[in-house]
């Protein structure tokens, strides 16, 4: 049973930084991708980066590019966000997620097919 744990949210201001956190346990993710989702109040749930477990090859959404960056430490078995240059817009509950069928399909799979979630953590940045 794969569990995927959110930790590290909350309040900053607009320019802050922010590191969230998903430890992932109950399989063994070498065949894997990670990856971060978000859902703002009223819209869709939308894809914000990822990473291939294995070999640590990154995408990110253009709307991130340049202000957060996804990273993984295999001996914890844990996925980080590192969110900078925060905006207002940036305010969601994000989501951490699995998908078995690896880095491509995280990306471009609507977030109603990936394999499995956390329950998120909220991510408040005011202005």
């Amino acid at each position: 049973q794969v569990q995927l744990v959110e930790s590290g949210g909350g309040l900053v201001q607009a320019g802050g930084s922010l590191r969230l956190s998903c430890a992932a346990s109950g399989r063994t993710f070498s065949t894997y991708a990670l990856g971060w989702f978000r859902q703002a109040p009223g819209k869709e749930r939308e894809f914000v980066a990822a990473i291939r477990w294995s070999s640590g090859s990154t995408y990110h959404a253009n709307s991130v590019q340049g202000r957060f960056t996804i990273s993984r430490d295999n001996a914890k078995n844990t996925v980080y966000l590192q969110m900078n240059s925060l905006l207002p817009e940036d305010t969601a509950v994000y989501y951490c997620a699995a998908e078995e069928l690896g880095l491509r399909s995280i990306v471009t799979m609507t977030w109603r097919q990936i394999d499995y979630w956390g329950k998120g953590t909220l991510v408040t940045v005011s202005s």
